[in-house]
């Protein structure tokens, strides 16, 4: 069934709206207050936390199951060089080209 325009429009936009009000409603709220240390400390993980349950499945699990066959699951050996260069140089540039060429020599090698 075709949709108009004017609907799928309406529709982007609301799925804009609904995107935008989780971030724009604490930013209004809580930009002119003074925040506990404790809980600003506490938010300071979040990155760190989002992060890691992003990463987790991608470099552990591959088809279902926990494998670190280099053969089944290549992300979590290029993730290493990564890792390291990501410590060393405290450059996002670098530590991203270092994983493409990880990848990228592992899938050539298999």
């Amino acid at each position: 069934m075709p949709y108009a325009a004017e609907t799928i429009f309406f529709i982007i936009f609301l799925m804009a709206v609904v995107t935008y009000i989780p971030r724009l409603l604490p930013l209004l709220f809580l930009s002119r207050r003074k925040l506990s240390p404790f809980l600003e400390s506490w938010l300071s993980y979040v990155p760190v936390a989002v992060l890691a349950a992003l990463l987790g499945p991608i470099l552990f699990i591959e088809e279902g199951s926990f494998t670190l066959d280099i053969n089944i699951n290549p992300y979590f050996w290029a993730a290493i060089p990564s890792f390291a260069i990501a410590l060393l140089t405290r450059n996002m540039f670098i530590t991203v080209l270092t994983g493409m060429v990880s990848i990228a020599v592992i899938r050539l090698f298999l």
